[in-house]
């Protein structure tokens, strides 16, 4: 297997939130939006593995990572939704499509929950989105998550023709998408769905297909703004997600939008709270050293910035953030994808200690 190494690397100063501007213990259930059970309440972190392969990386070497990641146990397998590569590699072979990748993999997996950290709201009309996204759940038989954000990252706009209107108007794109997906996810068969909002206009839409989740497969969404993305999330959101942070910062995040969600009269308690760490892990320094070198990065900055060192040092992370940061889910940026050995030393020495 080749192995590239500068192609993974996406430096810290590079890398944005995408959202801005079978282990747990189980021991209930939590209920979101309309209903929709979200599944076990954990007393332990959940796990999930997240890719980058703007960064480089085959549909072959996802496949690859993906059963890898359900063969040992993972939650679920997220990738991002870009089309450039960040910082100095070449990106080789390409960018992959997110959604062309997820309802592959929905049929070469069998039990892992599929997702995307997050859909660029640039990116697509939210009528085939919804379109898109229900095919891929009934494809993987229920286990698609929807990650929607506003997009972010000017370069890849202008690369490939895609139109990039400022913040305020990416959010209002942000917001109808929102309200335009999940309401034609949640229209009854049988029944039409109309939309008149300021950028998209739906005239009695069958709202076809049907996810197999019922309203609608799992929203994610997340992001450090202080303003609209609480009051999104409080409408929106079965999962707030904050990635590349720390663990007091995302608390305090977390805190602005449970106080929207009170304001709409939404319990907190019906959304999940994570967050996204780059993954770094040796057995010795000899193994951190090269893991870290295989994405161009030093270990002191990833200990410093993500989950890095041995995995006892994980292990202690993780805790904080559980206690500090009040996280049930981490999401582990994996960049260099052709290193299966990676994830399987997490969940044979890290995951055992969660509780």
């Amino acid at each position: 297997m080749v192995h590239f190494a500068m192609r993974t690397s996406i430096p810290a100063s590079a890398r944005q939130s995408d959202t801005d501007p079978e282990r747990p213990c189980t021991v209930g259930q939590a209920v979101g939006r309309s209903g929709r059970s979200l599944g076990s309440v954990t007393d332990s972190l959940t796990l999930r593995i997240f890719t980058e392969p703007q960064q480089g990386a085959s549909y072959d070497d996802l496949l690859r990572l993906a059963r890898h990641a359900e063969e040992t146990g993972y939650d679920a397998f997220f990738r991002s939704d870009h089309y450039l590569s960040m910082g100095d590699g070449s990106g080789l072979p390409g960018p992959t499509d997110a959604w062309v990748t997820l309802g592959a993999l929905a049929r070469e997996t069998a039990t892992i929950r599929l997702g995307t950290l997050v859909t660029a709201a640039t990116f697509r009309y939210p009528g085939p989105l919804a379109v898109a996204v229900a095919q891929v759940d009934q494809m993987s038989g229920g286990r698609v998550e929807f990650g929607l954000g506003t997009g972010w990252f000017a370069r890849e706009h202008t690369a490939y023709g895609i139109p990039f209107p400022p913040i305020g108007e990416r959010f209002d794109l942000f917001t109808e998408q929102l309200e335009v997906i999940t309401g034609l996810w949640a229209t009854e068969e049988g029944e039409t769905f109309s939309y008149d909002g300021t950028h998209y206009r739906l005239v009695d839409s069958p709202a076809l297909p049907k996810p197999v989740q019922r309203p609608g497969p799992p929203v994610v969404i997340g992001g450090s703004g202080k303003k609209r993305t609480p009051r999104l999330a409080a409408r929106f959101a079965d999962e707030f997600n904050l990635p590349f942070v720390d663990a007091d910062t995302a608390a305090a995040q977390f805190d602005r939008v449970r106080a929207a969600a009170v304001d709409v009269g939404r319990d907190p308690g019906e959304i999940r709270w994570s967050a996204a760490q780059v993954l770094c892990v040796g057995r010795d320094d000899a193994e951190l050293v090269r893991r870290a070198e295989a994405i161009d990065r030093k270990p002191a900055e990833l200990r410093e910035n993500g989950l890095a060192g041995s995995p006892a040092e994980v292990v202690d992370k993780l805790g904080r953030w559980r206690e500090r940061g009040g996280i049930d889910r981490m999401y582990l940026q994996v960049l260099d994808v052709t290193d299966l050995e990676h994830i399987e030393l997490v969940a044979a020495e890290v995951v055992p200690q969660l509780g």
